[in-house]
């Protein structure tokens, strides 16, 4: 049998009858905080790097990680920057190995059969520059495809598809280096998509990204998924996409597995009238104390600080406690030190405000896209 036949046909079934695409048990992952050495550090490399961990111990990135997504599933782990997100992806693509725990991708485990576990993988990273910009889409493609030994008439057809997919033909002849950020991406995912694998690893794949090419983007993901029956895990900190785009959703924060499910029953754990936003510009630093300190039956009140400069203002959220009975109670407070409000909304539970209230900690640095 190929090895193609063997990815496309191997997949984990536990005693239940189970099927999952991915699946990882009690995945452990740490970091050693590591010191500056200085401009003449390296003299003492060796000593330093065992010294290290005992000194300035060690970061849990991921802990006791238990995940199960089936097969042409679009599963969405959602958390902030730093949150072990990106950790998790390079352990399930083998460029990280666990320090404990067991993964599994497309039935094969990630430690003891790497090469079958990354013929069944595409991936894509947020932000990476892998794509050779003083060649065409076609070439890079080509390229790639080379990499991989596809036969060459094979891989014009291929290349065609994906060219025609991502909505390329057109300009399919042009240099990267003239493309904008939003098509290059699309080339970088057309390009994890070569090999035809079964399950795609896509990190932050909208970051930086316009809201327009984010849009398509974010369409095209769920295209692979529902019209190409695609695996897909997407790691993200937008909550407008997780929400959009997953069947199911895994909150994660400092390594940690929060929650699991759908949006909607993620969502209904918060009630409507918990929920108060408000938008204020240049808040005082004890903003949050002080309302806090007002509303004590409130579960969480937090102040998500925005980048004025950029049009994002800030936000007061106040969760829990019928808050929407403290509106008034909040405008006082504001008005009293002087904050410009912008606006104020109560009710729909967002993916955020679960996040927020499981945890404390917000999900995004700055707007939303």
């Amino acid at each position: 049998m190929s090895l193609k036949m063997c990815v496309m046909l191997s997949l984990v079934v536990n005693k239940s009858g189970e099927v999952f695409s991915i699946q990882t048990v009690n995945l452990t992952k740490r970091f050693a905080k590591k010191r500056h050495r200085g401009v003449f550090g390296f003299l003492r490399r060796n000593q330093l790097d065992r010294d290290v961990i005992e000194k300035n111990g060690v970061t849990v990135a991921l802990n006791k990680v238990n995940i199960k997504i089936c097969p042409g599933e679009l599963f969405g782990l959602l958390g902030p920057n730093g949150s072990g997100k990106t950790t998790m992806i390079k352990c399930l693509s083998t460029i990280l190995i666990p320090d404990e725990g067991t993964v599994r991708v497309n039935g094969f485990d990630a430690q003891k059969e790497t090469s079958m576990v990354r013929a069944s993988l595409g991936m894509v990273v947020g932000g990476e520059r892998t794509l050779y910009w003083k060649l065409t889409a076609r070439d890079n493609l080509m390229y790639f495809a080379s990499l991989y030994k596809m036969q060459r008439a094979h891989a014009k057809r291929r290349v065609d598809e994906l060219l025609e997919m991502f909505h390329l033909s057109d300009r399919a002849d042009e240099r990267l280096e003239d493309y904008s950020t939003g098509m290059r991406q699309k080339v970088t995912i057309a390009r994890a998509l070569l090999h035809d694998p079964p399950i795609l690893l896509l990190d932050e794949p909208t970051l930086g990204l316009d809201p327009g090419f984010s849009r398509q983007i974010r369409r095209q993901i769920r295209e692979l998924s529902e019209k190409h029956g695609k695996t897909v895990l997407l790691t993200t900190h937008y909550m407008d996409e997780a929400d959009q785009l997953c069947d199911r959703v895994a909150f994660i924060n400092s390594g940690n597995i929060v929650a699991v499910d759908t949006p909607n029953r993620l969502k209904a754990r918060v009630k409507e009238k918990e929920i108060v936003e408000v938008t204020v510009y240049s808040p005082p630093a004890d903003i949050e104390e002080r309302i806090r300190s007002l509303l004590p039956d409130a579960e969480v009140v937090k102040l998500i600080l925005g980048d004025e400069d950029k049009g994002n203002p800030s936000r007061i959220k106040i969760i829990g406690g019928a808050a929407e009975e403290h509106v008034g109670t909040v405008i006082d407070a504001l008005r009293q030190k002087n904050v410009r409000i912008g606006s104020l909304n109560v009710g729909v539970p967002t993916l955020e405000d679960v996040f927020i209230k499981l945890t404390g900690a917000k999900l995004t640095e700055g707007g939303m896209q």
